[in-house]
């Protein structure tokens, strides 16, 4: 047996009980059996490669949740491709950013990104880029530009790939997953078919998904946990039901309609639910519910009993993780409905907060090397295993230098682990900010705020919130001769005046993601807290301002508030 054909890949799900399933997935008013999700994936695998696409190659694709996604994630591994699917709450320049460093030789998108293609044509900025292909019809698009849609590229085909056996890239890469640098800017993680492959079987072993699962795809595929959900869900036979984009009400009508039995959240997801349930009155939309798993920063106490209540006969996970180990690390049950009262997930602020137990397969270990106090526990939290990414994505190659070393990856979080096994977070090493699942960097906020002429030095932190996980607050130190406006005051017009209102709006100008703004600005009118070295003391900073949050909460729903 050769070692290609000895290795895991992830279009190997196209067989098994998926095969024999009525409906495999539905999505708006198509529905597809499992033979015709194989079929087309095949089919479409044989007309990207008639068009060139071939092993190694990258295929970048913006797009919202749909079958034809998942047909197109399958089709581009089955023939060697490689997948990089980018965020489609970017700006045309952050997408940009990603789009040079990956050098695809094709960009898929759907209709509502067709000005991203117009404006890459003009350019011609990206020289890789051979061919663009549009998910739906492109008749909308102008004529001039001569795209043509996936399902054209299908009929076209004239074959399959049946008798062909799926193969894999170089390094077994079959994924470029996008989180942010330092900086801010896009840093493509490659991740193997093996590491796409042993994540989802975890999954399936321990929230217990089965082919009886109707699972509801409320996070996008173009993050590392609704690729892996969604692949483990192929992998366990499960019926899919995808909507664009998550919002409430589309969620609990799909939760009736198809009877739902589970999806994954971030708290943002959880608590708009909820939100929408109580202005709604709606009690009983979630019965069908048997499991809930979530990620992307840790619950409230009011989120975990509200989500109990809503949905009765739910199990709840909380899972951690992130891009670089191809999702999930460490789980825990939050809520198992009759046997327990939910856990407050939280912990004790002392001790940091428990996020549960290692997956099987996963090794996690603490580097204390760099700790100043021998008797703390705490420490870098790493992690080696078939889990981690192949590395980063440089140059067409991968670059393993940044954050492993002896094949350990550096999670950039610090913690320590209890006598029973159990992992708690302490920080992240970098200041990292969590907020509604996605990645926020300081750094990178920061650069932008002060680019405002008022602005003399800025300093991005997240604090606690319900909703969202953390929420962005940015505290700002004005230049002389420019004047702080709090909220609801009157603007003089003197052009020489800063507010919450006009730093938001600035952030938008340069081209910020809206999930990067923050949301509370705060006047700083004292020298920053410093370490010898001269680096911002965040954890100080962030103590300060959750002390005033407490006391100033009437100022906190303004946007805006002067510390002296």
């Amino acid at each position: 047996m050769s070692q290609q054909h000895s290795r895991g890949h992830i279009a190997h799900c196209l067989g098994g009980a998926l095969a024999g399933r009525d409906t495999v997935a539905v999505s708006g008013r198509r529905r597809i059996t499992g033979v015709g999700l194989a079929d087309g994936v095949r089919r479409l695998a044989a007309a990207l490669c008639k068009l060139g696409v071939r092993r190694g190659h990258v295929v970048a694709v913006v797009a919202f949740n749909s079958i034809e996604y998942i047909e197109l994630f399958l089709a581009v591994t089955y023939i060697g491709g490689i997948i990089a699917p980018l965020n489609y709450r970017w700006s045309f320049e952050e997408a940009s950013q990603a789009l040079e460093l990956v050098q695809p030789t094709v960009f898929i998108l759907d209709g509502s990104y067709s000005s991203w293609a117009l404006r890459l044509k003009e350019s011609n900025s990206l020289k890789s880029i051979n061919l663009y292909l549009f998910l739906g019809n492109p008749c909308s698009i102008s004529q001039d530009a001569n795209f043509v849609s996936v399902e054209q590229i299908k009929r076209s085909s004239g074959g399959t790939t049946r008798s062909v056996e799926p193969v894999s890239a170089p390094n077994d890469v079959a994924l470029i997953c996008f989180t942010s640098g330092t900086t801010g800017r896009p840093k493509g993680v490659a991740i193997s078919h093996t590491s796409l492959t042993i994540q989802s079987l975890a999954k399936i072993a321990i929230v217990g998904y089965g082919e009886d699962d109707v699972y509801l795809h409320t996070a996008p595929l173009c993050h590392i946990g609704g690729i892996s959900s969604c692949l483990a869900i192929l992998m366990a036979g499960g019926y899919h039901v995808l909507i664009p984009k998550f919002d409430a009400k589309s969620a609990f009508d799909t939760i009736l309609e198809h009877r739902v039995t589970s999806f994954i959240t971030v708290p943002a997801i959880m608590a708009d639910l909820l939100s929408y349930a109580r202005k709604q009155k709606i009690s009983n939309h979630g019965m069908t519910v048997t499991k809930i798993l979530n990620g992307g920063g840790g619950w409230s106490s009011e989120l975990i009993t509200g989500a109990s209540r809503l949905f009765p006969h739910a199990t709840i996970f909380s899972a951690y993780g992130m891009t670089e180990a191809c999702s999930s690390l460490t789980f825990m049950v939050l809520n198992r409905p009759k046997f327990q009262e939910p856990k407050d997930q939280l912990g004790s602020s002392a001790e940091g907060v428990c996020v549960g137990k290692p997956a099987p397969h996963i090794v996690i270990r603490i580097d204390r090397d760099g700790s100043n106090n021998s008797s703390s526990p705490v420490g870098n939290i790493l992690t080696r295993g078939l889990h981690t990414m192949s590395g980063y994505w440089v140059n067409n190659s991968i670059d393993t230098s940044d954050s492993v070393g002896n094949g350990w990856l550096d999670t950039g979080d610090t913690g320590w682990v209890d006598k029973t096994g159990n992992l708690w977070l302490m920080g992240r090493q970098k200041g990292r900010i969590k907020t509604g699942g996605e990645n926020v960097y300081p750094e990178e906020v920061e650069s932008v705020l002060c680019q405002h002429p008022g602005v003399a030095k800025a300093v991005v932190i997240g604090v606690p919130d319900s909703r969202l996980g953390e929420k962005v607050i940015a505290c700002v130190s004005i230049r002389d001769g420019w004047k702080w406006v709090d909220a609801g005051a009157v603007h003089k017009g003197e052009g020489r005046e800063v507010s919450a209102q006009m730093l938001q709006d600035h952030c938008r100008i340069k081209k910020l993601s809206r999930f990067k703004v923050p949301r509370i600005y705060y006047q700083w009118s004292k020298p920053f807290p410093v370490t010898t070295t001269g680096k911002i003391r965040r954890e100080h900073l962030k103590a300060e301002i959750l002390a005033s949050m407490k006391l100033h909460s009437n100022f906190i729903r303004n946007g805006s508030y002067k510390l002296k």
